[in-house]
């Protein structure tokens, strides 16, 4: 018994003590996109420039994330458009001005800047060739050709200034349409597998993959002017920094945007780089840019995602054994918990992530950036199935000799159970948390999606920027961790098994 609360004290220990600590700073948030990215670099260095401490959280997920993100104070400022402002955060006409705008998104206490200079609205694409093969010109050329594939974002394909309300405005027949992410969207179009994607009219790729936009004819986009959004308090916590990210408004052109979009997706320059040497040639604000090696890169990343495993794992430990023991004991119990499970297992990645947000703010946790408790309750909740099935399971393949003899012997149930039926389901115990770690560690990645770093990161960013070198520096390093697990887990059995079921189960392999 003393054994086990050593085990259990240790766990808590491991799984709650901070590593880091937080510090006030100024957090701005960007979209998964790489113009989103530059822009908030680009604000990043204006509010460093007042000597503010800032923080930049790249690469979050869709408008909601980061809307929800902002109204619950997880991150202070980011990049938006005037168009899914109107269409998506307020659900109001396109053509809404924008004091109109300012008022409502007031009711949210967020403010919004003035346009920052540039244009970039959505718009439809194909290949040259292809358009050229097939004479169209326009959106309205499309309803000609109803076998046409189409490959939308995921987001495009649901906004109220996407696919759904253009589909039935242009009176468009094609039921081939489906979600891809959007970087992706281009490879697919490229090796013939979809006719036609959705594009951001500033996209650099536009021009590197020869694409031909197709005339919005009916006038059905609308402007997509970019702005920022931010909290109202913030002029109250840091007047300079804000008065120096103000210098934006009406300071990037089309031209300047497309610039810097094409610097990072086609010549490989970083985002920060592109955003420096611009504040640097267009402001006069200079910019230090750190140069991170493979080895920095690896070692941050390797810390970020083993914080979140960590964070989740051993909890999941702590609540999944006795579980899994309630499950064995109380059948119909059993069955709700292990259905319970299961379903949370099924619920995609990022659903997951944003409908828990909500809860995390009203709790006062952070629910987006490094440490947050959004991904580590995620992580949590997905390691459970494989440790309390494990225990249940091997709970009850204790072979009924043991059950009676122990009642014969009059122990009582704890005697049982800590004595011999622990020990006996053991083995399968360790192997449902040796899973449960394995599945932790894959999972982990998709925190980069709500900015809590970890080997995802690369990983979304190579997608982005379709650099399969830091594809694979996500991906190796998460495979080589979770080989790693593995083997530790192996090795645990000799102080986590008892000594006879290691024997027989050496007897039973030769």
């Amino acid at each position: 018994m003393i054994r086990i609360s050593c085990y259990i004290l240790g766990l808590l220990f491991l799984a709650f003590v901070p590593l880091s600590f937080a510090t006030d700073s100024l957090t701005v948030g960007s979209k998964k996109f790489t113009e989103s990215v530059i822009l908030g670099e680009v604000i990043e260095g204006l509010a460093q420039a007042t000597d503010t401490e800032t923080k930049h959280f790249q690469e979050l997920g869709g408008t909601k994330l980061l809307f929800d993100s902002l109204t619950n104070g997880d991150i202070d400022i980011y990049p938006e458009y005037t168009g899914t402002i109107a269409q998506e955060i307020l659900r109001v006409p396109p053509e809404t001005d924008l004091a109109t705008l300012r008022k409502q998104l007031g009711e949210y206490g967020v403010r919004m800047s003035e346009p920052l200079g540039f244009n970039n609205t959505y718009a439809l694409a194909m290949t040259k060739n292809r358009a050229n093969e097939l004479d169209i010109e326009k959106i309205s050329d499309l309803v000609r050709h109803p076998d046409l594939a189409f490959g939308f974002s995921n987001e495009f394909a649901n906004r109220e200034d996407g696919w759904k309300n253009l589909q039935p405005f242009y009176g468009l027949p094609q039921t081939n349409a489906r979600g891809l992410d959007h970087d992706l969207a281009y490879r697919q179009l490229n090796l013939g597998a979809i006719d036609v994607i959705d594009v951001y009219s500033t996209d650099a790729k536009i021009k590197f993959h020869d694409l031909q936009l197709l005339a919005d004819d009916r006038a059905f986009f609308p402007r997509y002017d970019a702005v920022l959004l931010y909290r109202d308090d913030l002029a109250a916590r840091y007047p300079a920094a804000l008065e120096s990210i103000q210098r934006l408004e009406g300071a990037i052109d089309e031209s300047a945007i497309r610039d810097m979009n094409s610097r990072v997706e086609l010549e490989g320059i970083p985002e920060s780089r592109a955003a420096a040497e611009y504040l640097q040639s267009a402001m006069d604000v200079a910019v230090v840019v750190e140069t991170e090696t493979l080895t920095d890169r690896l070692l941050l990343r390797t810390f970020e995602h083993l914080n979140l495993v960590r964070r989740s794992l051993l909890p999941a430990i702590l609540v999944g054994i006795p579980l899994g023991i309630l499950a064995y004991r109380y059948t119909k119990f059993g069955y709700g918990v292990l259905s319970v499970v299961g379903v949370i297992q099924t619920i995609p990645s990022l659903a997951l992530l944003v409908m828990l947000m909500p809860l995390m703010a009203a709790l006062g946790l952070a629910s987006v950036g490094l440490g947050s408790s959004t991904a580590v309750v995620a992580l949590f909740l997905y390691s459970l199935l494989p440790i309390v099935r494990n225990t249940a399971s091997g709970l009850s393949d204790v072979s009924q000799d043991h059950h009676e003899t122990a009642i014969a012997l009059g122990l009582p149930w704890k005697t049982r159970l800590m004595q011999i039926e622990l020990p006996l389901a053991s083995r399968s115990i360790l192997a449902g948390i040796s899973t449960a770690a394995i599945l932790n560690i894959g999972f982990a990645t998709l925190g980069a999606l709500i900015g809590a770093g970890g080997y995802g990161q690369p990983i979304l960013t190579g997608i982005r920027l379709n650099d399969s070198a830091l594809i694979l520096e996500g991906a190796i390093a998460a495979a080589v961790l979770a080989l790693i697990v593995q083997a530790t887990f192996t090795l645990a059995e000799h102080w986590l098994i008892p000594k006879g079921l290691r024997l027989q189960k050496r007897e039973t392999n030769t």
